[in-house]
């Protein structure tokens, strides 16, 4: 009998795929059916550790070009995350005051006879226009180059005139444009331009190779091509700018740099534990109210029969991420950090029900019920 190296087995025999990867995949390749979606990328984090990447769909149909862990999708508004971890960072390092007005930081932020603190934009509190409850005012004026909006102070021209829609504290009302603001603070109060700070003090330190400002004059290779439905029928989308609202929802990258964001947070390698919990807390406005919002995150508390029997006691979890939706994209990324387990989900469909494929996930992964 001949004794084979231990090598050649492994290559002939590689070692046992875990059962809930089979599971994963079935529910995606179901989703992808039931939504009618073009394409899907997925990522898994268990025990802190990537465990599943995979690609369904196409990122191109026309071309028929596959989503493989290069294709390129847009963040919409996980990129406030990013926006949010670099003013936290900032924050532990005392150079950027969450109670201070952020006229101190951005004087070109007109007054409005209101004080705007950093907290506030940070939480959605600030009274901030979002796109359709209030009105947007744009301040036109001659730009010396031909993408002004790379600028982040500049891209405050976009609404600094709109009045507010309440005043800061008063009420928690989700806005892009308030992260712009944010995002303006940010590259003024760490002194270097706010796309640099992010790539310097996330992506390097995590290994995020592809994730950048997805800026429509530079070539970016493996883009997908976005997908929406009209009549019925699923049509290639418009494929308009969006680096005017880059700290609001103007990033993109593959799966695996998504993943890797989702896996620093879970690990504290972007900040303290204490600056992650602070940052991770529900926010309440003036009256005491609480919001389902912290410093950049949202909350969302699953429930007994939206994902299967999660706890013994059915109250559900407590989970910590955001959500993304824009043209050409729908994003999701969740975490539970007590698990140190997390879903990402990016897809081209904007007909895609991101919260529907998150739950099918999560329902894989945490059934039986975790104790």
């Amino acid at each position: 009998m001949k004794i084979f190296h231990l090598s050649l087995l492994l290559l002939l025999f590689p070692a046992c795929v875990a059962p809930w990867t089979k599971a994963v995949d079935t529910a995606m390749q179901d989703e992808m059916k039931q939504q009618e979606l073009v394409g899907l990328a997925v990522g898994v984090i268990k025990n802190g550790r990537v465990e599943y990447l995979k690609g369904y769909g196409w990122a191109d149909r026309e071309k028929q070009m596959p989503v493989t862990r290069q294709t390129m999708f847009r963040w919409a508004s996980i990129s406030k995350s990013l926006t949010g971890v670099a003013a936290m960072q900032l924050w532990e390092h005392d150079r950027l005051d969450l109670n201070r007005n952020v006229r101190d930081y951005v004087p070109e932020f007109p007054e409005h006879n209101a004080t705007i603190r950093i907290r506030h934009l940070l939480s959605h509190q600030g009274g901030i226009v979002h796109y359709t409850n209030g009105a947007v005012i744009a301040t036109p004026r001659k730009y010396p180059h031909a993408h002004p909006f790379e600028n982040v102070i500049w891209s405050l021209d976009d609404f600094k005139a709109s009045p507010l829609v309440n005043a800061p504290g008063e009420k928690y009302s989700y806005t892009t444009r308030g992260f712009m603001l944010l995002s303006a603070a940010v590259e003024r109060a760490g002194r270097q331009k706010f796309a640099n700070q992010v790539r310097d003090r996330i992506a390097k330190p995590l290994g995020m190779t592809t994730l950048q400002p997805d800026y429509q004059w530079i070539r970016i290779p493996d883009r997908a091509v976005g997908y929406r439905k009209q009549d019925g029928k699923v049509v290639v989308s418009t494929d308009t700018d969006v680096s005017w609202k880059l700290g609001g929802g103007g990033f993109i990258s593959n799966i695996d740099d998504l993943a890797k964001f989702a896996t620093g947070l879970l690990n504290h390698r972007l900040m303290k534990p204490t600056t992650r919990e602070k940052m991770w807390k529900p926010q309440k406005t003036n009256n005491g109210q609480l919001t389902t919002y912290g410093l950049g995150f949202s909350f969302k508390k699953y429930h007994e029969g939206e994902v299967q029997k999660w706890k013994a006691d059915g109250k559900g979890v407590l989970l910590v991420g955001h959500s993304g939706a824009q043209e050409k994209t729908r994003t999701y990324m969740v975490l539970w950090p007590a698990e140190k387990m997390a879903v990402v989900v990016m897809s081209n469909s904007q007909h895609a029900n991101i919260g529907k494929i998150t739950g099918r996930l999560l329902s894989v992964l945490w059934a039986p019920v975790p104790r």
